[in-house]
């Protein structure tokens, strides 16, 4: 299937958005429900008001593709287990600070009660906060999806190098594959139940452009392969996520269902092969929970045994134990696209940005944060 290619202004071009809108509708042939599973997306997509310009009959469904929102519950309980622990200091992502854990205690508020908590801007920061502190303990919690493992694979190596014994990571990484998995299973059972004529389920992804420079293309296969589903990787600027809906309608008209890749300006068809490489030195993987999908096979990171003293799990004997997702909360189904957030009881009201009850009103790429901050746009 042929793709255009437009130069770097363009893809901000509103007469080429137009243009691209005007040739969407006319080529839409019935209900498509595409899903993307990017946290950047979510926001581009709102920010940019392409969800309300988008013809009728497009529906926009936001997945699991905000790393904070996925973070279980009881990943977030170990972190402030630790947190409480004397002579540690806890150095994460800003975005985790205030994602309410157990009873509603968050990262934030152990840190106002005195716990040594430090905010930092990747993990080789935190690498040099354990330099800085020497007779303390630095734990970098390691949440997110391929984008950052990588990153935080080389720093445990770096560690390792340096013989600085009083740094670790908590990992909690998640693989986006399994993930979309899960999902298109979720869907055919609910197709199934409800009848063909049901308009619920996912009919197409938009896949995930930062992911995908580490992955490439081919790990998605399957999604064509196993499922007839169409799915195209996609970058983030409006053109770019007009240009791949219409690649999903040519392919849905067509009845071909094809992995393809938008976004060649960014993501090669074999992504990174070394930043894959240094991740698979570290870790290995592992089942995860998921916040409201549960625990899925092989879709978590773990770190390997050669580097097992780089491993706060093990180092502080931390445990995963079964958490309650707060009372009312329906960031699970949200995350599945069973329900869009103002369907959630508590949004708007309980749970706001300013008192969230749930991660997916905590990160400004979570699916409730934008449609508080652009739902009426």
């Amino acid at each position: 299937m042929p793709q255009a290619s437009f130069s770097s202004k363009e893809f901000a071009d509103p007469e080429l958005c137009k243009g691209l809108l005007r040739t969407l509708r006319d080529e839409l042939d019935g209900p498509l429900r595409f899903m993307e599973v990017c946290g950047s997306h979510t926001v581009a997509i709102f920010r940019s008001g392409l969800r309300s310009l988008l013809p009728e009959g497009i529906t926009h469904l936001s997945g699991p593709g905000c790393p904070v929102c996925v973070t279980h519950d009881s990943e977030i309980a170990a972190f402030l287990a630790l947190a409480e622990k004397d002579n540690v200091t806890i150095a994460t992502f800003g975005d985790l600070m205030r994602v309410p854990g157990p009873k509603g205690m968050s990262l934030k508020q152990a840190k106002a009660q005195g716990a040594r908590v430090q905010v930092v801007y990747s993990p080789l920061d935190a690498l040099a906060l354990a330099r800085q502190e020497p007779e303390r303990h630095v734990v970098f919690l390691g949440v997110g999806f391929e984008t950052t493992a990588p990153g935080v694979a080389a720093t445990i190596q770096t560690a390792a190098a340096q013989k600085l014994e009083n740094f670790s990571v908590l990992c909690c990484h998640k693989l986006v594959p399994p993930a979309l998995e899960a999902l298109l299973q979720t869907s055919a059972a609910s197709q199934q139940e409800v009848g063909a004529a049901s308009q619920g389920g996912i009919d197409a992804f938009l896949l995930p452009g930062h992911v995908s420079t580490i992955l490439g293309v081919q790990p998605y296969a399957f999604i064509a392969q196993q499922y007839h589903t169409p799915a195209v990787v996609a970058g983030f600027d409006p053109a770019d996520i007009l240009q791949a809906l219409l690649l999903l309608v040519r392919m849905r008209k067509q009845g071909k269902a094809e992995v393809l890749n938008q976004y060649s300006r960014a993501v090669q068809d074999n992504g990174n092969p070394r930043a894959r490489a240094v991740m698979d030195a570290v870790f290995s993987t592992v089942d995860a929970p998921w916040r409201g999908i549960g625990l899925l096979p092989g879709s978590g990171l773990a770190i390997r045994p050669e580097y097992a003293a780089f491993d706060a799990m093990q180092r502080f004997s931390l445990t995963l134990a079964p958490t309650p997702e707060p009372k009312g909360c329906k960031c699970g189904a949200v995350l599945q696209g069973l329900l869009t957030p103002p369907q959630c009881p508590l949004f708007g009201k309980a749970c706001t940005p300013a008192n969230p009850v749930g991660p997916c009103m905590v990160s400004t790429e979570g699916s409730c944060a934008a449609y508080f901050a652009y739902g009426n746009l």
